[in-house]
């Protein structure tokens, strides 16, 4: 489970920001279904992050799944001297050629391990892992600095005698777990049941429901998942269709050419299910859609979601959802959330999105502590903050917070005044 990730000096997040899972005093409102005991912990099942557009919400969610992909893919991918894909602050002559910063805490098989690393588009500046059991202190399994290691002979010995395969644009724990390291292997399992979902990149998560769709037993969980949804769907399948050599694009390189001619790439294709009906409306038979083509962008999005979320509940594990509510209905989205809540997350998974919609602003559906902002400063900075740093006297646990923060007792909203005579002048002959 993810107790915190922190974030330094990535796009727009200029100074330390921390989004937290972890409950940051003893609250009792809604407290049987929305905390999860971790040792001496109270984590959170979902976090929520809200504000104005281009505020930073997507760029949490971004460092977050920068974060995993580099410490699953630094030690595989590239070469030596290849540059990290760092993305500094830009809009600061102080800050535009200094590290990122990204550490991440979570629980695992017992233990709060925390680990993270600095790095800028040449290398890894530094690097860090620690373990301890709940009240119990952090012992140093590893730390780098300045192409030094310091590895502990107690707690990762296994790891010694790695530091020279280790390139300066590579991680060592990523190293570690390409040589069997067994910790290292145990935390890169654990990144990757962190799945990332944005409303940029749908095809994954189409691909990913394509692939449960063909799987023996899951089909008809997702489609009772779409019918109670009201998509007025019933029937739901996919196949996998290799990718002709000419529907790529005439700059294609060859040996991606060369794959397709010899049908090395598939592409997936999901097919929805609608009852036909007579003139005195009775059933038929079936027409079946594409769903890419036939289907509205609402249908596409939820049948693109469905199959991350139903297996990330299974699993336990943790959904990053960019734009959650994009494209759906507010009592969709609400209910897609309230899964998370529900006796239906056995397996203590956790959710973290961003979302405009002010409707799910509500003390029925969310704590203060779930509920994040992100606003700009004048000189262009993200600011991250929990609505449970309010005034509890200010902000009541059953307050009416979606009309408090549209109201602009919150911060994070769009700053309007002037919007109405900017336009008249824009469109004056």
């Amino acid at each position: 489970m993810l107790i915190r990730f922190s974030i330094e000096n990535f796009r727009s997040i200029r100074d330390l920001q921390t989004l937290s899972l972890e409950e940051p005093r003893l609250d009792h409102h809604l407290e049987w279904s929305h905390v999860l005991p971790a040792g001496n912990r109270r984590l959170l099942k979902s976090a929520g992050i809200f504000g104005p557009n281009a505020s930073g919400k997507s760029n949490v969610l971004l460092a977050l799944k920068g974060f995993r992909d580099f410490v699953l893919n630094s030690s595989k991918d590239g070469q030596a001297g290849e540059p990290i894909d760092a993305q500094p602050f830009r809009l600061s002559t102080t800050h535009e050629a200094a590290p990122t910063h990204l550490e991440i805490e979570f629980f695992l098989d017992g233990f709060e391990y925390r680990y993270g690393f600095e790095v800028t588009r040449e290398q890894v500046e530094s690097e860090w892992l620690f373990r301890k059991l709940p009240k119990a202190k952090a012992a140093k399994l590893f730390t780098r600095a300045d192409g030094k290691f310091e590895i502990s002979g107690e707690f990762f010995k296994e790891g010694r005698g790695l530091e020279p395969r280790t390139r300066d644009n590579a991680l060592f724990l990523s190293v570690c777990a390409q040589w069997n390291v067994p910790q290292a292997i145990n935390i890169l399992k654990w990144m990757e049941r962190l799945r990332t979902v944005s409303e940029h990149s749908e095809s994954g998560s189409l691909g990913f429901t394509a692939e449960r769709l063909a799987k023996p037993g899951f089909q008809q969980g997702l489609l009772e998942l779409a019918q109670k949804a009201d998509f007025n769907i019933c029937g739901l399948r996919s196949e996998f269709k290799p990718i002709k050599e000419s529907s790529l694009p005439a700059d294609a390189p060859a040996h991606v050419r060369r794959a397709a001619a010899e049908q090395r790439y598939v592409r997936p294709e999901i097919t929805t299910s609608h009852e036909k009906r007579d003139a005195d409306g009775k059933v038929v038979g079936r027409v079946e859609f594409d769903l890419e083509k036939d289907e509205s962008q609402g249908t596409r999005k939820f049948i693109a979601l469905s199959g991350p979320v139903t297996n990330t509940l299974e699993e336990g594990a943790i959904l990053v959802v960019d734009e959650l509510d994009a494209r759906l209905h507010p009592l969709l989205t609400g209910a897609l959330v309230d899964l998370f809540h529900s006796p239906a997350n056995r397996k203590h998974a956790q959710l973290i999105f961003t979302a405009q919609d002010a409707t799910l602003l509500d003390p029925e559906r969310f704590r203060r502590d779930q509920l994040w902002f992100t606003e700009k400063d004048e000189a262009g900075a993200t600011d991250l903050y929990s609505l449970a740093e309010f005034d509890p006297a200010q902000v009541r646990a059953d307050g009416k917070f979606s009309r408090q923060y549209l109201l602009g007792l919150f911060g994070a909203i769009p700053k309007l005044a002037h919007f109405q005579e900017a336009a008249e002048y824009a469109t004056r002959d």
